[in-house]
């Protein structure tokens, strides 16, 4: 008697909820066999772990090729399904037998197993053949909380809703990209640290789900996405749409995600924006930019890897000309970066070989003998045709940068034939990685991470340094910028904020949970800023405006100067991981 066919009554309906035993596992179509929905069970794991069964359903998606997850996903046809909406009516089946291809009704026994949270049938005895049939209707996904999918778990779905790109960090490793229903902003970017800031990254990091490629392989060639193929021309942007995905949803590696059963349609929403053009009052533009580890080698070519950056000399031209590229692009009259080699200043170091680069009318900031000790040092360049440095240049080297730290630097420029002077000062902050964390500077889960303390206790000295400094006459003020490693409303942040400095960027184009348009970085699937330009009170009024440029942080990795895909080298998209921070004042 035929499955789709069959009365359902008491006796027969028992069979369909028990593993089969040798009387009942008879290997032909249509005899009695374990329901799907039985194995799945209304929990996390099946309740029938360890116990051969026999099942009937569809082959959906069949991902025995080359590269695969050597298996195929399995559903029970619509007609026979339990009508509980607890349980997955779908498994997947771990083998390398190749008996049928989508559309077949397949019989199969096996073994019921939990892989890393996946429910399959391993170690299969035999796959038949059944025939061709409809596939199962695809059932529609408006959620992406956890227990709403759990009952959806290998089955097809379909999601109703645009979609949103907002990490692709492993798109190029596993040909993932992370999908979410909006952008998803850091808690701490609109939040102060604590208990409901690191619930809601818990929260932001439930409601995701993965694009997957349908394969287990690391580094697909090609990248799967976008379908047209991955180029420097031709990219994926986190902020971008997808729409009409569908397929089985599948939990793998921690992570749901979809396996597609034909490429889904990215809109490109987030396009790549031209640089700021510059205001028409009279002014001076600075901009600020983490390098993303400039590092030249022995300045000839010549003594690669590097401790950091490139690790030959082609990945260094190739970094090198997008760099430049990045920072000429906005017209700036003052340069403030970070993350650039801390290999003093002669003419093969790295900040000399940036300058040359920028062109004959730049010239850079020295301080030799006090950059500290560490691999990096914060630098400031500036166009020498309209800019004047005045005073000697000054590093904060004592304190808490005496044995560590890389030492802020400060110098005072005026322009040109103007009255007025501003003091920039360009710090970089500990980040928050959590090597060789101890005590206070463990990760206190409020959202701020590791080395919170140590970066407060340095913003700190840095106000006080600050206050310090000697005076010129006519200064209009002091402009704090660089890389904090800390968003808007972590404690050092509120240091800066106390002691009468204003973060521009977030006085022009504050951030909320849902409009955060101004931002310098993406960590794993969340946007915020890390790096800054903090206006004192007496220059905060003579700020035109403060942006960031989003040429970076939105671009996959893989576009960055160490893969060099084609139609990457001159362009100045994935330049760095972090956005630049531009900043016009009027003088």
């Amino acid at each position: 008697m035929n499955l789709s066919t069959r009365c359902f009554c008491a006796f027969t309906f028992i069979l369909l909820l028990l593993p089969t035993s040798g009387a009942l596992a008879a290997n032909t179509c249509g005899e009695p066999a374990t329901a799907i929905s039985a194995v799945q069970g209304e929990g996390d794991t099946s309740p029938l772990v360890g116990h051969k069964v026999t099942v009937e359903g569809t082959l959906t998606i069949d991902a025995r090729m080359e590269g695969g997850f050597e298996g195929f996903y399995l559903q029970q046809a619509d007609d026979e399904t339990d009508g509980n909406p607890e349980t997955s009516e779908a498994l997947f089946v771990f083998t390398r037998k190749k008996t049928g291809v989508p559309g077949d009704r397949l019989r199969v026994t096996g073994t019921v197993k939990e892989f890393h949270g996946l429910t399959e049938l391993a170690n299969i005895q035999t796959i038949i053949a059944c025939g061709s049939v409809p596939l199962p209707q695809a059932r529609i996904l408006t959620l992406l909380w956890p227990d709403t999918l759990e009952p959806l778990e290998n089955m097809r779905v379909r999601v109703a809703q645009l979609l949103t790109v907002i990490d692709s960090w492993n798109l190029a490793r596993y040909g993932e990209l992370t999908l979410a229903a909006a952008d998803q902003v850091v808690p701490t970017e609109y939040l102060e640290p604590g208990p409901q800031a690191a619930q809601i990254a818990k929260r932001n990091r439930q409601q995701r789900l993965l694009l997957d490629d349908g394969r287990g392989i690391r580094h697909p060639d090609p990248t799967p996405w976008p379908p047209e193929g991955l180029s420097g021309k031709n990219t994926i942007r986190s902020g971008d749409k997808i729409r009409e995905l569908s397929g089985v949803l599948d939990y793998r590696f921690g992570a749901w995600r979809i396996q597609p059963e034909n490429p889904p349609v990215f809109e490109s929403v987030n396009t790549r924006p031209p640089a700021p053009a510059r205001p028409a009052d009279p002014h001076v533009r600075v901009m600020t930019m983490n390098l993303e580890n400039y590092f030249n080698g022995d300045g000839e070519r010549q003594g690669f890897p590097t401790t950091r950056g490139a690790a030959s000399a082609l990945a260094l031209e190739i970094q090198h000309r997008r760099l430049v590229e990045a920072l000429q692009r906005p017209d700036p009259d003052i340069l403030a970066v970070t993350e650039l080699e801390n290999d003093d200043y002669g003419a093969t170091s790295a900040i000399a070989q940036l300058a040359r680069a920028l062109g004959p009318k730049w010239a850079f900031v020295k301080t030799p003998g006090a950059d500290g000790s560490d691999q990096i040092r914060t630098g400031l360049l500036y166009r020498r045709d309209r800019i004047v440095a005045e005073t000697q240049p000054k590093r904060l080297n004592t304190g808490l940068f005496r044995q560590r730290g890389r030492p802020p630097l400060a110098q005072i420029f005026r322009s040109k034939g103007q009255r007025l002077a501003i003091q920039v000062v360009v710090p970089h902050l500990k980040s928050k990685s959590c090597r060789g964390a101890t005590g206070q500077n463990k990760d206190k889960n409020d959202g701020q991470g590791c080395y919170a303390q140590r970066r407060t206790k340095t913003t700190r000295a840095l106000v006080e340094w600050i206050e310090q400094l000697s005076q010129v006459p006519d200064l209009a003020g002091t402009l704090i910028t660089g890389d904090l490693n800390s968003y808007f409303h972590e404690t050092p942040l509120q240091v800066l904020q106390h002691a009468g400095f204003t973060s521009m960027v977030h006085h022009f184009h504050p951030c909320t949970a849902q409009q955060c348009d101004q931002y310098t970085y993406r960590y794993k699937g969340e946007k915020g800023s890390l790096d800054y330009a903090l206006a004192s009170a007496s220059l905060k009024d003579r700020v035109l405006d403060a942006q960031t440029w989003a040429i970076n942080a939105d671009e996959p990795s893989v576009l960055g100067y160490k893969d060099n895909l084609p139609g990457t080298a001159a362009l100045p998209w994935r330049s760095s991981d972090h956005n630049p921070v531009i900043i016009d004042i009027r003088l």
